[in-house]
């Protein structure tokens, strides 16, 4: 492949007097990244339920199957990143590894026979492929959208990722409400099938843009250079560093899919059943336990541009708000947050009088919160941090902590299930265990950060030669 096929095609620089422009190549990466979440979390929504309704898995399984495919989105992003990094540029490796992505979609939403495998062949062939293709792209669109500024505009650059972090919930909030009708109404494979449309469009959409955007010339020798030098070496240290404490929060953060469900099918799901001045028939309004977890990407469409708009300005009036203490204070917010299911189990297991589910809204607000500020800082301090040529793998690393996380978390469910020894942590004590990891975490945090010294590395300005 030649590098010149990833030189940049539009020089994004204005006059210094003039305020700054957005990149022309930001709005086409934002609607890819709403359209693919969508397909994304579309799908996900709904696996559970087929393995365990339509292929008849057991529960145990079926977690077993999920947890093992989202290990695998957010450990492979490292490896889209050194393709990336090293060979084709990001916009090859986003633009053909979506293709692949679609072909996942295809594989699990055509009926099985047509394929000539089983369903539950079909199904671990197509989650394989998706895979592939959602951990292959993952780090390199982050840091893709990072490439399209320079020093004209980098000031519009923490607003970006603000926003291309509400672009993903956008896509998850509306995903994770319309695929389980679907799936309801016109069985799997119209649930499957829709989240493959979308992520056709989201790759349709990525394509329209190519002639705007910011392409960055691969060198493999300068990327060898750059990961072998002090600099390089220090850059990946003091990301790794960072992201080392964002484990804990990642692991509890993801059991608002599993741990926090289970939770509230054991509470009162009649969230407005204590206000007694609402009629009768919204006071007996129920929700389900798993459709709370919509709350999380709607409360991130409200809160992102509030905290933009309004409380970021607001802090820095008094404060630096740097992206560490951003970081600092979302785990400090984590750690609060991981008190709720600690409270809820131990009301659960001393009351006959089951919480209002109600209880998990304001649990939800607050995790929420934390999210906002450790993951939108987190993604932003990889690209600023990590040297031009390593762009991508660098932003790889942001995704590992979840990884992490998740290994985690199902490994330590295996002990308890499986070893009598690991017994001790159910109950209240399994609860325990992960908010006194977060407060140690948040402890520790504080004191390793003091001297984070945080810097910006934005690709070169001047155009190079074009396609």
């Amino acid at each position: 492949m030649s590098q010149a096929n990833d030189a940049v095609l539009v020089n994004n620089e204005v006059p210094s007097e003039e305020k700054p422009k957005l990149p022309a190549g930001i709005p086409y990466i934002i609607g890819n990244e709403a359209a693919e979440r969508f397909s994304f979390y579309g799908m996900k929504t709904i696996l559970m339920l087929y393995m365990t309704q339509t292929l008849l898995m057991s529960k145990e399984e079926s977690t077993g199957v999920i947890h093992m495919f989202q290990f695998a989105v957010y450990f492979l992003p490292f490896f889209g990143a050194l393709l990336a990094d090293l060979f084709w540029g990001k916009y090859k490796v986003i633009f053909y590894l979506s293709l692949v992505y679609c072909v996942g979609h295809l594989v699990l939403a055509l009926p099985c026979e047509s394929i000539g495998m089983t369903q539950k062949g079909a199904l671990l062939l197509g989650l394989t492929i998706i895979a592939l293709g959602s951990g292959g792209i993952k780090s390199c669109v982050s840091s893709f959208v990072g490439d399209q500024f320079n020093s004209s505009n980098q000031s519009l650059m923490s607003n970006i990722y603000n926003w291309f972090y509400l672009a993903i919930n956008f896509g998850s909030f509306f995903s994770t409400l319309l695929t389980p009708w679907l799936r309801e109404k016109y069985g799997p494979h119209v649930a499957f099938g829709v989240p493959g449309i979308l992520m056709a469009i989201a790759t349709l959409v990525f394509w329209l843009g190519r002639k705007k955007y910011a392409k960055r010339t691969v060198s493999s020798n300068n990327f060898v250079k750059e990961i072998k030098s002090k600099e390089g070496l220090k850059a990946i240290g003091k990301v790794l560093l960072i992201y080392l404490f964002l484990v804990p929060f990642w692991a509890m953060y993801d059991q608002t899919g599993s741990r926090w469900v289970e939770q509230g099918d054991r509470m009162d799901s009649r969230i407005f059943h204590e206000c007694t001045f609402l009629p009768d028939s919204v006071r007996n309004f129920e929700i389900l336990p798993d459709q709370m977890q919509a709350l999380n990407p709607a409360l991130i469409l409200g809160l992102i541009p509030f905290f933009t708009v309004a409380v970021y300005p607001f802090i820095n009036k008094f404060i630096n708000l740097t992206l560490v203490r951003k970081i600092k204070f979302g785990l400090i917010i984590g750690a609060i947050a991981a008190a709720f299911p600690l409270y809820f189990e131990y009301h659960r297991q001393g009351d006959v009088i089951a919480l209002n589910q109600s209880w998990q809204i304001l649990a939800y607000i607050i995790i929420t919160v934390a999210e906002i500020l450790i993951s939108v800082s987190s993604l932003e301090l990889a690209y600023k941090q990590a040297p031009k040529s390593m762009k991508s793998l660098i932003m790889s690393f942001y995704t590992m902590p979840i990884a992490i996380g998740n290994l985690l978390v199902g490994s330590l469910n295996m002990l308890i299930d499986k070893n009598a020894h690991f017994a001790f942590l159910k109950g209240t004590n399994y609860y325990a265990l992960f908010f006194g990891m977060l407060v140690v975490d948040v402890f520790l945090f504080f004191l390793i950060s003091r001297n984070f010294q945080e810097q910006t590395i934005l690709q070169d300005d001047e155009p190079e030669s074009a396609e």
